[in-house]
């Protein structure tokens, strides 16, 4: 049986990911941390990564950028594997991210579910065929809680789409203040927050007289808190130092 830490775990999302372990045979919660910390079912929490003393084989990350730094020093220390599924890094953090990757392995993706992932490369096939003949526009939907905007995973789908497309695209987060057409080289990327909604991404090819749409719709937030899970799962039995996400998790499934 695997072991993970559970980092964030008195939030929503850490609450999830417990519950999901408790019900998973295969991983057991060795420990909590939280700034906050609040007694939970079934295992110890503590308040800072450093104060943590238990043996686990993963930590699992759904907390705040800015407790990534003592996590990432925590992690290091220990040879941990950690699942970094925050969002909302600065760049100066994800070099961060990137230094500490050098010694252990680091499994972060913008979105932890196994749908979103399948979107992305729909959207880099698509973006690939359709080229230049059709603009690309994105819209994401969150609940009124959301701190960040755009979504960490809209700059993912954006990302998806540059990458295929053959010129390079310059994202536009706000046109309320330009009064001129919209540049073909553009992504327009739109937030929207309001009441409980999960988590909606559309991404728009819009053409000549026709339009594609691609979307995803999360019902709950057990979506991401599963997809966290199977990344510790497959942390858990890699030794390699870098940098992993979802295509890594997807490839190894395939290969069972």
């Amino acid at each position: 049986m695997q072991k993970i830490i559970i980092s964030g775990c008195c939030g929503h999302m850490g609450r999830v990911v417990a519950d999901i372990c408790a019900n998973d045979s295969d991983v057991e919660v060795a420990a909590g941390i939280d700034l906050l910390p609040q007694p939970m079912e079934g295992f110890p929490v503590f308040s800072t990564p450093a104060a943590c003393n238990v043996e686990a084989d993963a930590v699992v990350d759904f907390s705040h950028p800015a407790a990534l730094g003592p996590l990432l020093d925590f992690c290091v220390g220990r040879r941990l594997p950690v699942v970094l599924a925050t969002t909302g890094y600065s760049e100066e953090q994800l070099a961060q991210i990137g230094q500490a990757a050098k010694s252990v392995p680091i499994f972060r993706s913008a979105n932890m579910s196994l749908g979103i992932n399948v979107l992305a490369d729909l959207i880099r096939r698509a973006a690939s065929l359709l080229g230049e003949d059709f603009d690309v526009e994105i819209e994401e939907r969150h609940h009124r809680r959301k701190l960040d905007a755009p979504s960490g995973t809209a700059l993912m789908l954006a990302d998806a789409a540059a990458g295929a497309l053959p010129y390079e695209a310059e994202y536009v987060y706000d046109r309320h203040s330009v009064r001129k057409p919209r540049d073909r080289r553009e992504i327009g990327i739109s937030s929207l927050r309001g009441g409980t909604i999960v988590g909606d991404h559309t991404v728009v090819f819009a053409g000549r007289d026709e339009v594609i749409e691609l979307t995803h719709r999360a019902a709950s937030r057990e979506v991401f808190a599963a997809g966290a899970v199977k990344a510790a799962k497959f942390l858990a039995g890699t030794e390699k130092p870098g940098l992993y996400d979802m295509s890594h998790l997807i490839a190894m499934e395939k290969e069972i």
